[in-house]
Protein backbone atom coordinates (compact mmCIF):
# COMPACT_ATOMS: atom_id res chain seq x y z
CA UNK A 1 0.00 0.00 0.00
CA UNK A 2 2.78 2.46 0.87
CA UNK A 3 4.44 1.66 -2.44
CA UNK A 4 1.24 2.47 -4.32
CA UNK A 5 0.87 5.79 -2.51
CA UNK A 6 4.44 6.77 -3.36
CA UNK A 7 3.82 6.01 -7.04
CA UNK A 8 0.77 8.26 -7.08
CA UNK A 9 2.53 11.25 -5.51
CA UNK A 10 2.97 14.09 -8.02
CA UNK A 11 6.54 14.93 -8.98
CA UNK A 12 8.11 17.99 -10.49
CA UNK A 13 8.57 21.70 -9.66
CA UNK A 14 5.21 22.05 -7.91
CA UNK A 15 6.02 19.24 -5.47
CA UNK A 16 9.48 20.70 -4.84
CA UNK A 17 8.04 24.18 -4.28
CA UNK A 18 5.90 22.76 -1.49
CA UNK A 19 8.42 20.25 -0.16
CA UNK A 20 11.45 22.49 0.38
CA UNK A 21 9.65 25.20 2.40
CA UNK A 22 7.97 22.47 4.43
CA UNK A 23 11.34 20.83 5.11
CA UNK A 24 12.77 24.20 6.17
CA UNK A 25 9.85 24.94 8.49
CA UNK A 26 9.88 21.50 10.13
CA UNK A 27 13.64 21.42 10.69
CA UNK A 28 13.60 24.94 12.15
CA UNK A 29 10.67 24.00 14.38
CA UNK A 30 12.40 20.80 15.44
CA UNK A 31 15.46 22.80 16.47
CA UNK A 32 13.26 24.90 18.74
CA UNK A 33 10.90 22.24 20.10
CA UNK A 34 11.89 18.56 20.39
CA UNK A 35 8.71 17.20 18.82
CA UNK A 36 10.01 16.82 15.26
CA UNK A 37 12.68 14.18 14.42
CA UNK A 38 14.77 16.53 12.28
CA UNK A 39 17.44 13.96 11.43
CA UNK A 40 14.83 11.58 10.06
CA UNK A 41 13.29 14.42 8.06
CA UNK A 42 16.58 15.30 6.39
CA UNK A 43 17.40 11.66 5.66
CA UNK A 44 13.94 11.08 4.16
CA UNK A 45 14.22 14.20 1.99
CA UNK A 46 17.65 13.04 0.84
CA UNK A 47 16.22 9.66 -0.20
CA UNK A 48 13.56 11.35 -2.32
CA UNK A 49 16.12 13.76 -3.80
CA UNK A 50 18.43 10.85 -4.61
CA UNK A 51 15.75 9.29 -6.80
CA UNK A 52 14.96 12.51 -8.64
CA UNK A 53 16.41 13.34 -12.04
CA UNK A 54 17.57 16.81 -11.02
CA UNK A 55 21.30 16.87 -10.16
CA UNK A 56 20.73 19.79 -7.80
CA UNK A 57 18.03 18.17 -5.65
CA UNK A 58 20.48 16.82 -3.07
CA UNK A 59 22.30 20.16 -2.91
CA UNK A 60 19.05 22.01 -2.27
CA UNK A 61 18.09 19.57 0.50
CA UNK A 62 21.51 20.09 2.11
CA UNK A 63 21.31 23.90 1.97
CA UNK A 64 17.71 24.01 3.20
CA UNK A 65 18.36 21.62 6.10
CA UNK A 66 21.54 23.38 7.24
CA UNK A 67 19.98 26.84 7.01
CA UNK A 68 16.86 25.77 8.92
CA UNK A 69 18.90 24.08 11.66
CA UNK A 70 21.05 27.20 12.01
CA UNK A 71 18.03 29.48 12.22
CA UNK A 72 16.41 27.27 14.85
CA UNK A 73 19.59 27.08 16.92
CA UNK A 74 20.17 30.83 16.84
CA UNK A 75 16.56 31.59 17.76
CA UNK A 76 16.64 29.12 20.65
CA UNK A 77 19.95 30.53 21.89
CA UNK A 78 18.62 34.09 21.69
CA UNK A 79 15.54 33.10 23.67
CA UNK A 80 17.77 31.34 26.21
CA UNK A 81 19.91 34.46 26.55
CA UNK A 82 16.85 36.47 27.47
CA UNK A 83 16.19 34.00 30.26
CA UNK A 84 19.78 34.18 31.53
CA UNK A 85 19.64 37.98 31.68
CA UNK A 86 16.25 38.03 33.38
CA UNK A 87 16.09 37.83 37.15
CA UNK A 88 13.19 35.40 37.03
CA UNK A 89 14.50 33.43 34.07
CA UNK A 90 12.14 32.44 31.27
CA UNK A 91 10.12 29.46 30.10
CA UNK A 92 12.58 28.91 27.25
CA UNK A 93 15.56 28.76 29.61
CA UNK A 94 13.67 26.37 31.89
CA UNK A 95 12.74 24.26 28.88
CA UNK A 96 16.38 24.08 27.76
CA UNK A 97 17.52 23.25 31.29
CA UNK A 98 14.89 20.54 31.62
CA UNK A 99 16.10 18.87 28.42
CA UNK A 100 19.76 18.72 29.53
CA UNK A 101 20.81 15.81 31.73
CA UNK A 102 23.00 17.04 34.63
CA UNK A 103 25.89 14.70 33.82
CA UNK A 104 25.85 15.74 30.16
CA UNK A 105 25.75 19.42 31.13
CA UNK A 106 28.77 19.03 33.43
CA UNK A 107 30.70 17.22 30.69
CA UNK A 108 29.76 19.89 28.15
CA UNK A 109 30.96 22.67 30.44
CA UNK A 110 34.34 20.97 30.88
CA UNK A 111 34.76 20.38 27.16
CA UNK A 112 33.62 23.89 26.31
CA UNK A 113 36.42 25.39 28.38
CA UNK A 114 38.98 23.36 26.43
CA UNK A 115 37.83 23.72 22.80
CA UNK A 116 34.53 25.50 22.18
CA UNK A 117 34.54 25.29 18.37
CA UNK A 118 35.00 21.53 18.20
CA UNK A 119 32.46 20.95 20.95
CA UNK A 120 29.79 22.92 19.09
CA UNK A 121 30.32 20.84 15.96
CA UNK A 122 30.26 17.55 17.87
CA UNK A 123 27.18 18.60 19.83
CA UNK A 124 25.17 18.57 16.63
CA UNK A 125 26.50 15.16 15.59
CA UNK A 126 26.23 13.36 18.93
CA UNK A 127 22.62 12.39 19.80
CA UNK A 128 21.30 14.39 22.77
CA UNK A 129 24.45 16.51 22.73
CA UNK A 130 23.11 19.78 21.31
CA UNK A 131 21.02 21.01 24.26
CA UNK A 132 23.62 20.40 27.05
CA UNK A 133 26.28 22.24 25.02
CA UNK A 134 23.89 25.08 24.24
CA UNK A 135 22.98 25.38 27.92
CA UNK A 136 26.67 25.36 28.85
CA UNK A 137 27.23 28.21 26.37
CA UNK A 138 24.33 30.13 27.88
CA UNK A 139 25.53 29.68 31.45
CA UNK A 140 29.04 30.67 30.33
CA UNK A 141 27.60 33.90 28.85
CA UNK A 142 28.91 33.18 25.36
CA UNK A 143 27.88 36.04 23.03
CA UNK A 144 25.30 35.22 20.38
CA UNK A 145 27.67 36.20 17.58
CA UNK A 146 30.35 33.81 18.81
CA UNK A 147 27.82 31.01 19.22
CA UNK A 148 26.51 31.63 15.70
CA UNK A 149 30.02 31.43 14.21
CA UNK A 150 30.59 28.06 15.84
CA UNK A 151 27.12 26.82 14.94
CA UNK A 152 27.58 27.33 11.19
CA UNK A 153 30.03 24.41 10.72
CA UNK A 154 28.01 22.38 13.23
CA UNK A 155 24.82 22.69 11.18
CA UNK A 156 26.68 22.01 7.92
CA UNK A 157 28.21 18.84 9.37
CA UNK A 158 24.85 17.76 10.80
CA UNK A 159 23.02 18.25 7.50
CA UNK A 160 25.75 16.41 5.59
CA UNK A 161 25.72 13.46 8.01
CA UNK A 162 21.98 12.85 7.87
CA UNK A 163 21.92 13.43 4.14
CA UNK A 164 24.55 10.73 3.72
CA UNK A 165 22.30 8.38 5.70
CA UNK A 166 19.50 9.19 3.29
CA UNK A 167 21.73 8.67 0.24
CA UNK A 168 22.76 5.30 1.65
CA UNK A 169 19.13 4.30 2.13
CA UNK A 170 18.23 5.53 -1.34
CA UNK A 171 21.06 3.61 -2.99
CA UNK A 172 20.21 0.32 -1.30
CA UNK A 173 16.58 0.13 -2.42
CA UNK A 174 14.96 0.62 -5.83
CA UNK A 175 11.84 2.36 -4.52
CA UNK A 176 11.98 5.72 -2.65
CA UNK A 177 9.57 4.60 0.07
CA UNK A 178 11.84 1.66 0.94
CA UNK A 179 14.82 3.98 1.33
CA UNK A 180 12.74 6.38 3.44
CA UNK A 181 11.73 3.57 5.82
CA UNK A 182 15.35 2.42 6.13
CA UNK A 183 16.67 5.96 6.67
CA UNK A 184 14.04 6.79 9.30
CA UNK A 185 14.67 3.53 11.15
CA UNK A 186 18.43 4.15 11.17
CA UNK A 187 18.17 7.77 12.34
CA UNK A 188 15.74 6.87 15.12
CA UNK A 189 18.05 4.06 16.21
CA UNK A 190 21.03 6.43 16.29
CA UNK A 191 19.15 9.12 18.20
CA UNK A 192 17.66 6.70 20.74
CA UNK A 193 20.76 4.63 21.43
CA UNK A 194 22.44 7.03 23.95
CA UNK A 195 19.27 7.39 26.04
CA UNK A 196 18.79 3.62 26.07
CA UNK A 197 22.43 3.11 27.10
CA UNK A 198 22.14 5.62 29.96
CA UNK A 199 18.96 3.93 31.17
CA UNK A 200 20.60 0.51 31.13
CA UNK A 201 23.58 1.88 33.06
CA UNK A 202 21.29 3.35 35.71
CA UNK A 203 19.40 0.08 36.03
CA UNK A 204 22.69 -1.81 36.31
CA UNK A 205 24.02 0.60 38.92
CA UNK A 206 20.81 0.35 40.92
CA UNK A 207 21.01 -3.46 40.78
CA UNK A 208 24.60 -3.43 41.97
CA UNK A 209 23.82 -1.14 44.90
CA UNK A 210 20.90 -3.36 45.90
CA UNK A 211 23.10 -6.45 45.91
CA UNK A 212 25.75 -4.66 47.98
CA UNK A 213 23.22 -3.84 50.66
Amino acid sequence: MIQEVMRQLPAGPAQQAIGYPTLFALVALGSLVPVVPTGALVSSAAVVAFHQTSPFALLVVFVVAAAAAFLGDVCLYWLGQRGVRSKNGSKWLRAISGRAAPELLARAQRKLDEQSGTVLVLSRLVPAGRIPVMLACLLGRMPLRRFARGDVPACLAWAATYQLIGILGGSLFPEPWQGVVAAVALTLLISGAPALWRRLRRVGAAGSSTQDT
